[in-house]
C-alpha cells in the first residue's frame, strides 16, 4: 500500500523526525504507531485506552485528518477512524485487534534494529 500521496509528505518528513529522535536517544529502536484520528472521536478515545498496556512498545503518532495538510488522509479514512498504520503501513481499523498488534510488534522486536 503506498502511503507518500498529496499532502502525506509532512507525515512522513515528521515521522522520520521520531525515528531519529528515537534512534539517537536509545539503542533500542521503537516503531512508531501512527493513529488517523479526529475531534471528537469516541472510538478514536477507546483505542487508545486499549493501547495503555503496551505503550511503552511503540510511539503513538496521532495525525488529526480534519487539518488541511492532512486532506489525503481525510479522504481515504473519513468514515473509517480510528486507523491505524505501523512504521507506514495500514495495520487496523475501527477497534484495536490487541492480537494483531501483538502479533506485528513481535515480529518487529523480533527483526531487531537495522532490519
Amino acid at each position: 500500500m503506498l502511503w507518500f500521496q498529496g499532502n502525506s509528505t509532512q507525515l512522513a518528513k515528521y515521522s522520520f523526525r521520531l525515528f531519529l529522535r528515537n534512534l539517537s536517544a536509545s539503542k533500542t529502536v521503537l516503531p512508531v504507531l501512527t493513529l488517523f484520528t479526529k475531534d471528537p472521536c469516541p472510538l478514536c478515545d477507546e483505542a487508545k485506552e486499549a493501547l495503555e498496556p503496551y505503550k511503552d512498545r511503540f510511539i503513538l503518532q496521532e495525525v488529526d485528518i480534519t487539518l488541511p495538510e492532512n486532506s489525503a488522509w481525510y479522504e481515504r479514512y473519513k468514515f473509517d477512524i480510528p486507523v491505524f498504520h505501523l512504521n507506514g503501513k495500514f495495520l487496523m481499523m475501527h477497534r484495536v485487534n490487541i492480537s494483531k498488534l501483538e502479533k506485528q510488534l513481535q515480529r518487529l522486536e523480533q527483526q531487531g534494529p537495522g532490519s
